[in-house]
């Protein structure tokens, strides 16, 4: 068993704090052993100088990458996954945009047969969502989660859903929420109407996640506070955020880290023109134009998710919005993974953990290599 020793000057382990100095994570057999002040005796030494070590990212609502989807079927997956590892997103998670529930089933079926490990589950984001707050969905085909499609994509996912976008105030939405939740799929409220009582209602019957704040949802309004401020309010519910400058202003970003800084957590929400140049795209069966890195629908103009990767995401945080380093790191790596329920798995450089780490330029903060435990 050979161990080695990457020396850095910073190693952040993926919680609030944990920032170690001049300090050596330690691997052994794809596995991390620890952090340490010195080097075991006898093993390899790879000298980072003054970089910066993290976990490797995990990113939980993502739709694409080098000009394909998830919702092409699983034959896309390795081009997609290809595109985020590039930029150091070692574990994540498929999302899907809406479409029908049986093309949805045959989505989750092809998704069973895929055992890269980097994958971590699926996360449809619809079609239980509102229409006036579709984004980039198809409005033809959201419905309401009627319990006999509920237990359909539960059966066909076969407990590989990881979370579910839905907006609490369609018939059915909160019921369809506790049953997601007992079955072990993390209930998110997203593209919704839903008003702040609402919203309430949906944490209590086990909603867990905020989907990408502010965005696809009703706003700040000082007498009507709407589902932000019912998320910040709840010390249960993880907070998305696409960190890219277009979706939310960074001065919003800053606000809401400072009010939530150990439940944000930073996604990409990327489709398929990311690490691909502007053009014409499908977001499912939608016409998508990308131009200066910004997706729109063709029709409506509505942003049409972003082309983001999560090292940018990370690295705006601390270079733009003023997150510092551990807190943003954290919100790329353990909280994303304690989102989905996977908080001892993943997501820290802590023993026992798989070895996906990252070294990090300390100007830029962009990954100068990516390590892999698979």
């Amino acid at each position: 068993m050979t161990t080695s020793a990457f020396h850095a000057a910073t190693i952040v382990d993926g919680t609030i704090g944990g920032t170690h100095t001049d300090a050596y994570l330690v691997v052994r057999d794809a596995t991390v052993v620890g952090i340490a002040n010195e080097a075991p005796q006898g093993s390899e030494i790879t000298e980072c100088g003054d970089a910066v070590i993290t976990p490797g990212y995990i990113d939980i609502h993502c739709h694409g990458a080098n000009a394909t989807s998830y919702d092409v079927g699983a034959s896309e997956f390795a081009a997609v996954k290809e595109g985020h590892l590039s930029h150091g997103t070692t574990r994540g998670v498929m999302s899907f945009v809406t479409a029908s529930v049986p093309r949805l089933v045959e989505l989750l079926h092809g998704a069973r047969e895929i055992t890269d490990p980097w994958l971590l589950g699926v996360h449809p984001e619809g079609p239980f969502l509102a229409e006036s707050r579709r984004g980039a969905h198809d409005a033809a085909l959201l419905i309401d989660p009627e319990p006999a499609v509920v237990s359909t994509l539960l059966d066909a996912a076969d407990g590989l859903i990881r979370q579910i976008t839905i907006a609490p105030e369609r018939a059915h939405g909160l019921d369809a929420i506790a049953t997601f939740a007992e079955n072990g799929a993390v209930p998110a409220v997203g593209h919704t109407e839903c008003d702040y009582d609402t919203a309430r209602e949906a944490f209590d019957r086990g909603a867990r996640i905020l989907t990408h704040a502010f965005n696809a949802m009703p706003s700040i309004h000082h007498r009507a506070p709407g589902p932000v401020i019912a998320a910040l309010r709840d010390p249960r519910v993880w907070i998305e955020v696409i960190n890219d400058g277009v979706h939310v202003h960074p001065a919003v970003v800053r606000s809401l880290f400072e009010e939530a800084a150990e439940r944000m957590v930073l996604v990409t929400d990327a489709m398929a023109a990311t690490n691909s140049p502007d053009g014409h795209y499908l977001l499912g069966e939608l016409d998508v134009e990308v131009k200066d890195s910004i997706a729109r629908l063709v029709d409506g103009g509505n942003i049409a998710g972003s082309t983001l990767t999560m090292d940018r995401a990370v690295a705006r945080a601390i270079t733009e919005v003023g997150v510092p380093l551990d807190v943003a790191v954290a919100a790329a790596t353990s909280h994303p993974a304690a989102a989905i329920n996977l908080e001892d798995s993943y997501g820290r450089l802590e023993a026992g953990f798989p070895a996906d780490f990252l070294v990090l330029d300390p100007e830029t903060y962009l990954p100068t290599q990516i390590h892999t435990s698979f």
